[in-house]
């Protein structure tokens, strides 16, 4: 890659895809399926194993340090949880090189002569003693090319006391096996890399082994998955807390409603209760008017029928008293008339008794003139006749 193109990919890798304000660029965006997500988390086993025995070559899935710049930048703002494709993917890796360890395992038993158990715990001593003396002197490598001098020096005293005791080690192993299967070369198989390991590897191979990018790489994987594990679970544990905060939430919320309703329906309730209540007080208090206006009403009527009967009463007395006066004055004035009448008939007849007795006297007087007239009987004919007319 020339000096132009490393400038370009860091520029990327800085800023992301809109680094000149070209949008035209943005042709496939980082959330894409087909980005690599352990990419953009910087753990692809394709990245980190390129240019060892075990170089995976070119990924599948698109790698773009512009992509990853702007992952970096969007998930400060917003969780995407990219670390559970990259956890299944390293994963899925690891149990591929795990697999791959047991197999070189049961192949060495299978070629290797067959040892005691205690020997091949004293085996197992000395490699894990060269084991221990080639990290640190990848260790002290690393600290020397970082030049700090004094860490380097201190770990390479580390590494003098190791070879100490893994001479003594070897020593132990060899004087419990025989010189004849003492040199042949036991091989082990290394736990992180499933690379071979010889148990009289000098310090140089170890170091290279230990200090070597295949190592070192398949150490970074494995960091990088348990970390990706605590992450996720992290992840996981606050998105289960902020799941139950929710339902806790919505339990709350469903309990208020639940408690505003029952409230809600006692006040209901109370206000149906309230108002039956006062429907009932108003129907009793409206019945108690409608006694009291139909007793009020019946007593008035009572008391206009007792003073109707009483004025009819008052009435037909002063009707009668006015007929009896009436009467009485009829009476009175018949009476009076009656005894004017008889006065005037009495009277009438005291007259006429007065006439007769005058008549009969003018009679007697006219008889006895007659008489002594001689005219007496034609007289006394014309004055039958006239008393016979009157």
């Amino acid at each position: 890659m020339s000096a132009q193109a490393q400038m370009r990919a860091m520029l990327d890798q800085l800023m992301g895809t809109s680094r000149d304000g070209d949008t035209t660029r943005q042709r496939i965006k980082f959330s894409d399926e087909r980005v690599c997500k352990s990419h953009l988390l910087n753990c692809c086993p394709h990245d980190i194993l390129s240019g060892t025995r075990m170089d995976l070559g070119e990924c599948l899935k698109v790698h773009d340090l512009a992509l990853r710049a702007d992952y970096e930048i969007a998930s400060k703002q917003q969780d995407y949880f990219f670390e559970l494709d990259a956890m299944d993917h390293l994963q899925s890796f690891i149990a591929d090189c795990d697999r791959r360890t047991e197999v070189a395992k049961k192949r060495l038993a299978e070629t290797q002569e067959e040892i005691s158990a205690e020997v091949a715990a004293k085996a197992e001593r000395v490699h894990e003693l060269n084991e221990e003396i080639g990290k640190l002197l990848a260790k002290a490598e690393q600290q020397g090319a970082e030049g700090n001098v004094e860490e380097s020096q201190k770990v390479m005293d580390e590494v003098e006391k190791a070879r100490a005791k893994k001479r003594e080690a070897e020593e132990v192993y060899r004087n419990s096996m025989p010189a004849s299967s003492f040199q042949q070369q036991k091989l082990r198989v290394c736990e992180v890399c499933s690379a071979y390991l010889g148990l009289h590897d000098n310090d140089r191979r170890l170091a290279d082994h230990f200090g070597g990018k295949l190592h070192l790489g398949f150490i970074e994987i494995r960091e990088k998955l348990d970390e990706l594990k605590r992450l996720v679970a992290e992840k996981q544990e606050k998105r289960n807390q902020e799941r139950l905060k929710r339902r806790e939430e919505r339990e709350r919320e469903e309990r208020e409603k639940l408690r505003r309703r029952s409230s809600s329906r006692s006040k209901t309730q109370k206000r149906s209760r309230s108002r039956e209540r006062r429907r009932h007080r108003s129907r009793s208090s409206s019945r108690d008017r409608k006694r009291r206006t139909r007793s009020k009403s019946h007593e008035k009527r009572h008391r206009h029928r007792s003073r109707s009967n009483s004025r009819s009463r008052s009435r037909s007395h002063q009707r009668s008293r006015d007929r009896s006066r009436e009467r009485s004055s009829k009476s009175k004035s018949s009476k009076e008339r009656s005894s004017r009448d008889k006065d005037r008939t009495s009277r009438d007849k005291e007259r006429s008794s007065r006439d007769r007795s005058k008549d009969r006297e003018r009679r007697e007087r006219k008889r006895s003139y007659e008489s002594a007239n001689g005219k007496s009987d034609d007289r006394r004919s014309s004055e039958e006749r006239e008393a016979g007319e009157i």
